[in-house]
């Protein structure tokens, strides 16, 4: 690193005029934003291996449910995939008739053509074009001048319409993005979209969207601020016009830049679940969303099954959400330091459910996003005594899932709590043991028996048969699946949900065993885990999904 960073970094300034009126500070957010999301085109974009069109469907389905009306689905003048999937969704009739789908494209007479042609059929659809504005892109990537940008603006403005025109039957509307607007002269902006809403035609019956990226974080949020506050004041027509933010975090600090721009004039809000995109991410609005919510507003997204969307955002996208992610993370709702422990616990003991949340640590209540609070107990190498994992990783070669850990802590909390002693390792395994692996009744395996066939669709077709004590009596079940475990579970004709399922080996050589864990829910149950070891990885896996279905029994879960 330099001695001296500003020989080489100059501190950006959006602003060549004073700007000491601002309003924004004193504003605060009464009502959520309009929500877009960009999962499937920016979020996609940033994989290391990009959605196949089954895990898009899956996120795109989810996101219906959590209750999105605003989706971008795709580039698809810039990938056949994205196309195919756009053509999808319209010829297979999965797009709800109050949801706009949100396609983007450069501006560029060929990729706008594609690009409407994609949307041909829909109901509603809206094309998103967009160019660079900045100096720096001006300069070095695409040497014009900023006429010529403008230019190049209402040119591809042009384009669209007449693009759209070819597809009467759509409910088409427009969104134009000043590419990298954050680090673009306000006035230029400004005078660029003006352009722009002179050739769309802008009136009540035909707004704009005008989206105001934040490309590039390049400085403090309240700069980002004043940028788009300089902009709701100074851009024509403005009671027609939709502004837009779309930050992104390359200084960190995306959520507050969101936030303030909101409170600077702005009215929608796009970005991922958890801040996928392109470096460094874009805005999160499960974080946005839920900061409303912890302040009496209601976002209008439904995250009252928040391991659901996480398990879904995960799957999806092959990232992890980070432990730590403040409303979604395996351990946020989890406390290591004694003193966190005892405060949280007395805040439970005296809230009480007609009075405003305020339990100390927790500014919102887990039971709203479906979570519960687990205080798990470990304690540290430090201490002289080896935390729950530890013991059991350590000792005896099982290496927990974060969520399993959090539960089976609950189980060691009722033993601390009975006998008012610490546990050591051997006690661990044991009341290991007796929760997850020695869980055989009701239901139990005696035999089972798979084959496999073409399913005549260039995979595999399992086919199960098994023997299964239930209680005193003996079962004889058949299933179907694209997997083992599938056709196990359609045997079992329960109403079961598969969450997560975790496997390794234990052991070596001729000692080797198979450990898997299984998380599903039972009915309308909770998630709980199961357990099961054995030398095939298979029949460990069945003894896993019977361990979780009898401890959800034992439980008090009625099917």
């Amino acid at each position: 690193m330099l001695s001296n960073p500003a020989s080489k970094y100059i501190p950006f300034k959006p602003f060549t005029q004073d700007f000491s009126d601002r309003t924004w500070p004193s504003k605060t957010i009464t009502k959520p934003p309009i929500w877009m999301s960009t999962d499937l085109r920016d979020g996609n974009q940033s994989l290391i291996e990009p959605m196949s069109v089954e895990r898009k469907l899956r996120f795109f389905k989810h996101l219906l449910q959590i209750g999105f009306k605003e989706i971008e689905v795709g580039f698809p003048s810039a990938s056949q995939t994205d196309f195919d999937f756009v053509r999808t969704l319209i010829d297979d009739n999965l797009i709800p008739d109050d949801v706009t789908i949100i396609v983007l494209t450069q501006a560029r007479e060929d990729l706008i053509n594609r690009t409407a042609e994609a949307c041909a059929g829909a109901k509603n659809a809206m094309i998103h074009m967009y160019n660079a504005t900045a100096p720096a892109f001006r300069k070095i990537v695409f040497k014009m001048t900023q006429d010529e940008v403008r230019d190049f603006a209402v040119a591809g403005t042009r384009m669209v319409k007449a693009a759209m025109a070819k597809y009467p039957e759509v409910n088409w509307s427009f969104e134009y993005s000043p590419e990298v607007f954050s680090t673009t002269e306000p006035d230029f902006a400004i005078s660029v979209c003006n352009a722009v809403s002179a050739e769309w035609g802008t009136s009540a019956e035909r707004k704009i969207i005008f989206n105001l990226p934040a490309t590039i974080e390049a400085t403090t949020p309240n700069l980002y601020a004043d940028q788009i506050e300089y902009f709701c004041r100074h851009i024509n027509d403005r009671e027609n016009v939709i502004v837009s933010v779309h930050p992104h975090n390359d200084r960190g600090t995306a959520v507050a830049a969101a936030e303030l721009a909101v409170m600077a004039g702005a009215d929608r809000i796009e970005g991922c679940l958890f801040g996928s995109g392109e470096r460094t991410g874009n805005v999160d609005l499960v974080t946005l969303a839920l900061n409303l919510y912890t302040q009496g507003i209601h976002p209008g997204l439904d995250f009252s099954d928040i391991d659901a969307v996480r398990l879904t955002a995960e799957y999806c996208n092959q990232l992890p959400v980070h432990p730590r992610h403040p409303y979604v993370g395996d351990l946020v709702f989890t406390a290591f330091s004694g003193s966190h422990q005892d405060a949280i616990k007395k805040g439970f003991a005296q809230q009480k459910a007609d009075q405003p949340w305020e339990v100390p640590y927790l500014p919102i209540d887990p039971a709203d996003l479906g979570r519960s609070y687990d205080a798990v107990i470990r304690v540290n190498s430090q201490s002289g005594k080896g935390g729950i994992a530890y013991l059991l990783e350590n000792e005896h070669g099982l290496n927990l899932p974060r969520r399993l850990q959090i539960e089976f802590s609950r189980a060691i909390q009722r033993v601390t709590d009975e006998t008012g002693t610490e546990v050591n390792g051997n006690a661990v395994f044991d009341i290991f043991n007796k929760e997850y692996l020695q869980q055989n009744k009701p239901w139990h395996l005696i035999s089972h028996r798979i084959t496999s066939s073409d399913n005549g669709q260039g995979g595999s077709l399992f086919t199960l048969e098994a023997e299964l004590g239930y209680g005193e009596e003996v079962r004889k079940v058949k299933g179907h699946g694209d997997g083992s475990i599938s056709a196990f579970i359609d045997a079992l004709n329960l109403p079961i949900r598969f969450m997560d399922y975790h496997e390794h080996a234990i052991g070596s050589g001729e000692k080797t065993n198979a450990v898997c864990y299984v998380e599903l829910r039972l009915g309308e149950s909770g998630t709980g885990f199961g357990v099961g070891i054995h030398k095939d990885i298979v029949t460990a896996s069945f003894h896993a999904v019977l361990s979780a279905i009898n401890r959800h029994i034992h439980a008090g879960i009625t099917i």
